[in-house]
């Protein structure tokens, strides 16, 4: 059975499993997973590999320093099993072409085949294990849709606050409400259309002043 602290170790790695807020030697955690025998975190070590190495942190021959003979080798067909999927999605990266550039031509071969069988949803079954080529495509898509999603998401927050931060710069609290509720449709009572009409309004129509726009774009590139 997987140890509970190896799960939560590469849940930070993109295999969301558990939260843990420990720090955690990124090198020897992917040990670990070859280690585990686990084929549902050998599926997942393309995730954990490029999350590993995202901040500089994967160090090839670290890992190797905590793996056996045998051990080593399953990395090996790990990391090929990787770059192949990497390669299938046109996914470049310094690391990866580092480690390819020191691969001898059996290995060249391999990495080319592996990408073949990736192609076409071929089986493929190295270190005793079948491994469905379609399961894991499908498990590294997932993770690139959350990640995006997360980015998005990230992206969304930011153009919010942004705007909200900009609001405040031109208006008084009660005249940004003014403009959001006329913006949104809401109904204005009658002292408040009379203060939008004298105040808010002014300010609005110099914001869409495209000239204004152009003007003010200008003076904030400047240095």
């Amino acid at each position: 059975m997987t140890d509970k602290t190896l799960m939560e170790k590469v849940s930070r790695l993109g295999l969301t499993l558990m939260e843990t807020n420990e720090e955690f030697d990124v090198n020897q955690t992917l040990a670990e997973v070859v280690k585990s025998r686990d084929t549902r975190l050998w599926e997942g070590f393309p995730v954990l590999l490029v999350n590993s190495a995202k901040d500089n942190n994967f160090n090839y021959e670290r890992v190797l320093d905590n793996l056996t003979v045998e051990e080593r080798g399953t990395f090996h067909a790990l990391l090929l099993m990787s770059l192949a999927l990497y390669e299938l999605y046109h996914l470049s990266f310094v690391w990866m072409n580092q480690l390819r550039d020191r691969f001898s031509d059996d290995e060249r071969a391999e990495l080319k085949r592996l990408r073949n069988s990736l192609v076409h949803d071929d089986l493929f079954v190295f270190a005793g294990r079948r491994f469905q080529t379609a399961r894991l495509k499908k498990m590294f898509e997932l993770y690139f849709e959350k990640d995006a999603e997360k980015s998005r998401q990230k992206k969304e927050k930011y153009e919010e606050l942004s705007f909200e931060y900009s609001l405040s710069q031109m208006f008084s609290p009660k005249q940004k409400e003014l403009f959001k509720k006329k913006l949104e449709g809401l109904p204005l009572t009658k002292t408040e259309r009379e203060y939008y009409s004298r105040t808010v309004k002014k300010k609005v129509v110099a914001l869409a002043n495209s000239e204004l726009h152009r003007m003010a774009q200008r003076l904030t590139q400047q240095r």
